[in-house]
């Protein structure tokens, strides 16, 4: 019997914690993003985007529900990195990285690899995890929470969320990486998912091929989704089989899906890529659409403000109902200092989709920026629409301290920078506004009791941090 300090014991207290860190990390980074478009990204960054993140929805939607999940349960996260990779962790979490998307031929690929993923949420694959978690080494552990403890300290999304480097991306991998037989347990989930929401399986068979050839290389040079992923003839056997015996299911996705995925390739090759590059890739001679929202980003990156409104002018004159338009219009001149010609663009991009909690969020970005109380009073209607949907949006609650602040509500300012404090891991400060706000407030009232709440819980994580 080992004593209660030991170095075992502490290594695998350790590893429980970094369980809870993964899971709460994932809760967190998506708390802290800007609602602007995608833009230029360190990679290994979490990234959020209204038009991406509908895209994603989009092919998503109908697979969680094939599969018996709940599709609003489900989070699905973009992490910029050129790889071909997407995994599932802590639960009912998705992650997919940017490469995966921009290198799909069609849409297809991108919901058959989302099948498979479901396939391991389904089959509690995750679950075996936990032991090789618990046997990591205290290194790995500590190397791992010093990412994640980076990528919480961030307050804003739009310069990227750091949550990988390159030694933790190893680790991962290999705490995240499946046997054969739960890959061939996935594939036969996929196969019945794709097929009952109408799909053959052919995208996912045409992406197992893409990476086919990579089993050859040596494991540093391979994807990292085949180093996860243990890739067989006879998985790829099963597919073509399963694509043989569903010939009459649809092949191609809906076009409507197929301009989604052009468009969101264009947009995250106009954000990731090289502004040069994308302009050889999207030559001025060519009037697609996607071409043309490309260069539009890409003249922004240079900057080349001038030629990036003048295309961006030209597809909101062609396409005045597209809110994604608006948003880009309105977050090139947000970031070039001209907040109140930015204001109508993002209140038309809300106009034409209410329902978008990035898009509102991008709105009141700049109502508080706008300053003058009407702008702030605005600011704070549409922060709580979003806080109602994202209750743990760290920025949100940032701005809402700040607009809260700048009308004069000091009470409620400190609530909400307690809120902030304690979703952005910045505990010390959490408590402190806490505290600030129950001095403030009437006794028993909701905000004094949540004000309570707060203190307690950034309490409690002081305590486990320590």
């Amino acid at each position: 019997m080992k004593h209660k300090d030991s170095p075992v014991r502490k290594t695998k207290a350790l590893a429980r914690a970094l369980i809870s860190a993964l899971v709460g990390v994932c809760i967190a980074l998506a708390t802290v993003a800007t609602p602007v478009a995608v833009r230029a990204q360190s990679k290994g960054s979490f990234i959020r985007d209204a038009e991406i993140e509908d895209t994603i929805r989009a092919y998503s939607t109908p697979i969680f529900q094939a599969a018996g999940l709940n599709a609003k349960a489900i989070d699905v996260y973009l992490i910029a990195a050129p790889s071909l990779n997407a995994f599932v962790a802590g639960g009912m979490k998705m992650f997919l990285h940017t490469g995966l998307l921009q290198r799909a031929d069609d849409p297809l690929q991108v919901m058959g690899v989302i099948a498979h993923e479901s396939g391991h949420i389904t089959g509690g694959h995750l679950a075996g995890r936990r032991k090789e978690l618990e046997n990591a080494t205290t290194g790995m552990i500590a190397s791992l929470l010093l990412g994640l403890g980076a990528a919480v300290a961030s307050g804003r999304g739009d310069v990227g969320v750091a949550v990988l480097g390159a030694g933790q991306t190893a680790i991962v991998g290999d705490l995240l990486s499946y046997s054969r037989t739960q890959e061939g347990s996935a594939d036969q989930a996929a196969i019945k998912y794709l097929t009952r929401a109408g799909y053959s399986p052919q995208g996912l068979l045409e992406f197992m091929r893409k990476i086919e050839d990579q089993e050859v290389l040596l494991s540093s040079s391979q994807e990292p989704y085949l180093r996860t992923h243990p890739l067989t003839r006879d998985r790829i056997s099963v597919l073509q089989n399963a694509v043989e015996q569903h010939p009459k299911l649809r092949r191609e996705a809906p076009t409507e899906l197929q301009l989604k995925h052009k468009r969101m390739q264009a947009k995250l090759d106009g954000f990731l890529n090289n502004p040069r590059t994308v302009l050889e890739r999207y030559p001025a001679d060519s009037d697609a659409v996607p071409a043309r929202y490309a260069r539009a980003i890409a003249h922004y990156r240079i900057p080349d403000l001038k030629t990036a409104l003048d295309e961006i002018n030209a597809l909101i004159a062609e396409y005045p109902d597209d809110p994604y338009f608006h948003e880009l219009k309105g977050q090139v001149l947000f970031e070039n200092g001209r907040i109140l010609d930015a204001l109508p663009a993002y209140q038309r991009a809300v106009e034409l989709e209410p329902e978008s909690a990035l898009l509102r969020l991008g709105l009141a970005e700049v109502q508080v920026q706008a300053d003058g109380a009407e702008h702030n009073r605005n600011a704070i209607t549409n922060l709580q629409r979003v806080l109602d949907r994202e209750p743990r949006n760290a920025f949100a609650w940032r701005l809402k301290g700040v607009a809260h602040g700048r009308l004069g509500e000091t009470a409620e300012a400190s609530l909400a920078l307690a809120e902030y404090g304690l979703y952005r891991g910045d505990l010390g400060q959490s408590i402190f506004q806490a505290q600030r706000a129950q001095k403030l407030m009437d006794k028993h009232s909701p905000g004094w009791l949540r004000a309570q709440d707060i203190e307690r819980e950034a309490k409690r994580r002081q305590d486990q941090r320590n």
